[in-house]
């Protein structure tokens, strides 16, 4: 879901050094990506004039394929074999739809304002963000309604439990899945979000700020920082990422430290882990990879915290009212999917739907819409499945 930030891209300045750093590998000098996706074992990056090109071999090497597609590549979106692309400021832009891994694209605009700023996925909703505001469609964008904030111009989507966010000139917040927005108390123009956990990112041009309480109340979590003006974050695990105008930092503490991990040089657009790898969008010197073993802790330190198998925790508190957490954990790159189901069950609502790194993890649950009862949440990542009973006491 990661994109172009466009009040970024006009005010660039190339940059044309080739320099090495640490461990980082450039691997694309001259793709210019600003988003990436993964799909499987298929990595899209899109570039603002260049399309989207595919890598099957981990970034080694990248083809084009733009056969249909407007090539002012801003967003891109995946939701199961489907890959969106979200385009900007060219005669045929708006969103285009691939359902072949990208060998061929179809425009699908109906009702939608056309250029296109940022893409998400969240469950089956696909969420556009325009300088119109949000548009949301519920059908693999056949047809699009207007979600709401006017005339705002929206940078990046982010979902936590029954929470979404969209970012814009400020952070704003909607409950029932962008029927209604309102304004949150973080009120600076947002570059890029991030949850991990129960903890939310947002990137700024005055640096990282952290919610702990669904985006009730925000910190700054600057400590480390060499650079503040954020471009991108990313998440693995329980590690956070940030690419800035001056290279990339790294906690593993959620944000109450940062230490800088090279490409300091660079403006970093775009960040996206895949399998064991850290990949770096930069403007004027491509793409760059990094093994995750280098900059997080030795090899055998990290192998060693990973988990061995799936798991499906009990939520915790059980009974609860409004709020629990559900931890689980992946050992392996997965698409992962928690949804919440009533005694009936009929489908609640979707916690995570979304492709996930090697880890451990945990997602909020919301049920303040919800009356007492029973319900289960199930999980499903590959062949593994499994379900938990909790109950919601008011």
């Amino acid at each position: 879901m990661k994109k172009m930030h466009i009040a970024f891209v006009f005010l660039l300045v190339l940059v044309t050094s080739k320099e090495s750093f640490g461990q980082w590998v450039q691997i694309n000098p001259n793709l210019q990506a600003n988003c990436f996706e993964v799909s499987g074992t298929n990595i899209f990056a899109g570039s603002y004039g260049g399309g989207v090109f595919l890598s099957t071999d981990n970034g080694e090497s990248w083809n084009p394929v733009n056969n249909g597609l407007d090539l002012n590549v801003t967003s891109l979106a995946v939701s199961g074999s489907n890959i969106f692309a979200g385009t900007l400021t060219g005669p045929t832009s708006g969103v285009y739809l691939s359902t072949d891994n990208g060998n061929s694209w179809t425009p699908v605009n109906n009702g939608l304002y056309t250029d296109i700023v940022s893409l998400a996925v969240f469950d089956t909703n696909l969420f556009a963000g325009t300088w119109e505001g949000v548009y949301l469609s519920t059908n693999n964008g056949a047809n699009w309604a207007f979600s709401g904030l006017g005339l705002e111009s929206i940078t990046e989507f982010a979902s936590s439990g029954s929470n979404l966010f969209a970012g814009g000139s400020v952070l704003y917040l909607s409950t029932n899945n962008g029927t209604t927005w309102t304004e949150s108390e973080l009120g600076m123009g947002i570059s890029d979000l991030a949850v991990s956990g129960t903890n939310i990112f947002a990137g700024t041009e005055s640096g990282i700020y952290l919610s702990t309480d669904d985006g009730t109340s925000w910190k700054q979590a600057n400590n480390g920082l060499t650079n503040w003006f954020v471009l991108s974050l990313a998440v693995s695990g329980i590690n956070t990422f940030t690419g800035t105008k001056g290279g990339v930092f790294l906690s593993t503490n959620n944000g109450t430290d940062w230490k800088e991990i090279g490409l300091t040089n660079y403006w970093v657009f775009a960040l996206f882990v895949s399998g064991t790898n850290l990949f770096a969008g930069t403007y004027g010197a491509g793409i760059w990879r990094r093994p995750l073993s280098e900059v997080i802790t030795a090899l055998d330190d990290y192998q060693a915290t990973l988990p061995t198998k799936y798991a499906l925790s009990q939520n915790y508190p059980n009974p609860f009212n409004p709020t629990t957490v559900i931890n689980y954990s992946v050992p392996k790159q997965s698409f992962v999917t928690i949804k919440v189901f009533d005694i009936l069950g009929r489908e609640v609502i979707t916690l995570v739907n979304e492709e996930k790194a090697a880890g451990e993890y945990s997602v909020n649950f919301n049920a303040a819409n919800l009356g007492s009862g029973i319900y289960f949440h199930t999980m499903k990542a590959g062949s593994f499945t499994d379900t938990k009973k909790m109950v919601v006491l008011k």
